[in-house]
């Protein structure tokens, strides 16, 4: 097919009033950025929709599965072009209908271009009634249904060729990439919180993660391998992203030493509230992301959940909070995440599980917890271990982790992932060939 079109389609971006054209940049930003090296020759934005004109010998399959990735896409189609003659118009649709299979369709036309001779109505039924015909000529058993067609073929008439096309392929949907502020999501490796960036990206968040890793039992059991690779699955959405990675068995190791055993992973969950707020203020994220879901273990019932958010001042989204296990899994495996998650690794949380974990824990008694944790360690009369610097507590904890949190930046760009910088979150690059 010379020089093809793709009709792109978006719905939820007509609700919006007066900041339309905000998003529908956006849109049309990320529709290049997607595309930009498969030969696109303009993106023009008729009507309700917007159209990208392909060059000659394009990549048309590689475009498709590209655009399936395009937040704020409801669905699109490849169209054919063809000129302004009924009869050429009654040819495209039979090639677009005939190797599709259906029990009932229905044509539908558009006609932007007023100098166009045949009205809609009267298109819709040569059109239809031609492709009845042949339809019928080939021993298909097949009728109208203007309701609810089970494929609809769609004449578009605007200024210049005629565009054609029945199979519409469905978009992401949601919202533009970027378009929605910026926010940070603590990245666990497992299925829940790549799932949680991938909807609040859905509603046009830009995700920044921090994961926090621990060292395996044996050589490469380590966790960062799995949030990278999550990270470049997510990216592909985005198009940019940043991930901090930050040691945190030694943190943990603190905790467990001076704190009450029952409460050990609500402080611990605590302490990467508070990590991932000092990075998500420095990043200029305005609210932090979890993969919670309530009541699925221990840590998140309703009342651990609030006296765990209750450490930070940042608002905390828990998407997943409604969901159950298998609505996760499934989308997992609709974005891609979920053979990544599946993957064995190293979980830092369940390191030294307390052997009655606290289930109903209130934001007071996690607060004393806290205190008691600190006056342990600033008592003169506490023996203290020789690697415990003085001053340490919470606070000391924060601080040790984001000193040592190490940042690598993403980008997506000609259909490949790439990692274009990697250096200690606390210091600035010398260069900066992409900012995420």
């Amino acid at each position: 097919m010379a020089k093809p079109v793709i009709v792109v389609h978006y719905h939820e971006l007509w609700l919006k009033g007066r900041n339309r054209n905000f998003f529908l940049t956006k849109l049309r930003q990320a529709l290049l950025r997607s595309l930009e090296d498969l030969g696109v020759q303009r993106i023009g934005r008729p009507g309700d929709r917007m159209i990208v004109e392909l060059g000659d010998g394009a990549q048309v399959e590689e475009a498709v599965e590209r655009l399936k990735r395009v937040l704020g896409v409801a669905n699109f189609a490849v169209a054919r072009r063809v000129e302004r003659d009924l009869d050429a118009i009654c040819h495209a649709a039979w090639q677009e209908v005939e190797p599709e299979r259906f029990a009932t369709f229905a044509v539908r036309a558009k006609r932007s271009d007023k100098s166009f001779p045949v009205t809609v109505m009267e298109i819709e039924q040569i059109v239809g009634r031609h492709l009845l015909d042949k339809l019928r000529a080939a021993g298909r058993n097949v009728r109208v249904h203007l309701d609810a067609p089970e494929l609809t073929c769609r004449i578009e008439i605007p200024p210049g060729p005629v565009l054609v096309y029945a199979r519409k392929i469905p978009g992401a949907g949601g919202l533009p990439a970027n378009s929605g502020g910026r926010m940070m999501c603590l990245l666990s490796g497992g299925f829940d919180s790549a799932v949680a960036a991938y909807k609040m990206m859905k509603r046009g968040a830009h995700m920044s993660f921090v994961h926090f890793w621990g060292g395996g039992a044996r050589p490469g059991e380590s966790s960062v391998h799995v949030a990278r690779e999550l990270v470049r699955k997510l990216v592909r959405y985005q198009l940019t992203a940043k991930l901090f990675l930050v040691l945190f068995e030694p943190l943990q190791r603190e905790i467990v030493q001076w704190a009450p055993e029952t409460y050990r992973v609500l402080l611990y969950r605590r302490l990467m509230l508070r990590i991932a707020e000092q990075l998500a203020l420095r990043d200029h994220a305005q609210a932090l992301v979890t993969g919670d879901s309530l009541a699925q273990v221990a840590s998140q019932t309703l009342q651990n959940m609030v006296a765990v958010g209750a450490a930070s001042r940042l608002p905390v989204f828990r998407p997943l909070a409604g969901d159950d296990k298998l609505e996760i899994l499934a989308l997992a495996r609709k974005i891609g995440t979920h053979d990544i998650s599946a993957e064995p690794f190293h979980d830092c949380c369940p390191v030294f599980m307390p052997r009655t974990p606290a289930l109903y824990a209130s934001a007071e008694e996690l607060d004393h917890a806290e205190a008691a944790l600190d006056a342990s360690v600033a008592s003169p009369f506490q023996t203290t271990p020789s690697n415990h610097s003085p001053g340490s507590g919470i606070a000391a904890l924060v601080r040790r982790g984001v000193e040592a949190a190490v940042l690598e930046r993403y980008r997506y760009s000609v259909g490949r992932v790439e990692q274009v910088e990697s250096f200690r979150a606390e210091t600035k690059p010398k260069t900066t060939s992409a900012s995420a």
